[in-house]
């Protein structure tokens, strides 16, 4: 039976979200780093907390990544509609992020300096889990299916 359009393989799926996470991570990043070029100074204890919010993101980012994966692979299917890169929790999650980022950056509650250095931290570790679901593309096997 022909699948839809919309159906891709498992091994497409991981590369969909390695692509997703990169281009939100490199955007959530820019922003961090228009944030910093705005700033008078930049110190060291500015660049330290950016690598703190990073490593506490980045190790969220990575389980998250990994549990995507296991279940991508998981799938009894080997194709699926493109939009299931994500569980229905994990899109949740994205868009109250996404609507709380953009509240908080919008809303003038913060300074620069925060934006800075936690868009930075954060963008890179939302970078670094879209690298992860790339190497999980790259190194998919394509199981062998006996004609």
């Amino acid at each position: 039976m022909k699948k839809p359009f919309y159906h891709i393989r498992k091994r497409t799926l991981l590369a969909v979200a390695g692509c997703v996470w990169l281009a939100a991570g490199f955007n959530v990043a820019r922003l961090g780093v228009i944030a910093y070029l705005s700033l008078e100074t930049v110190n060291v204890p500015h660049i330290l907390l950016s690598l703190l919010v990073f490593c506490a993101f980045g190790f969220m980012f990575y389980k998250m990544s990994m549990k995507h994966t296991r279940r991508i692979r998981g799938y009894a299917e080997e194709t699926k509609p493109v939009w299931n890169f994500f569980d229905i929790k994990a899109y949740i999650i994205m868009a109250v992020m996404m609507g709380g980022g953009i509240w908080l950056r919008n809303s003038g509650i913060v300074p620069d300096v925060f934006i800075a250095v936690f868009y930075t931290g954060l963008g890179c570790a939302l970078a670094g889990a879209g690298v992860l679901f790339w190497i999980s593309f790259i190194r998919y096997k394509e199981p062998n299916i006996a004609q």
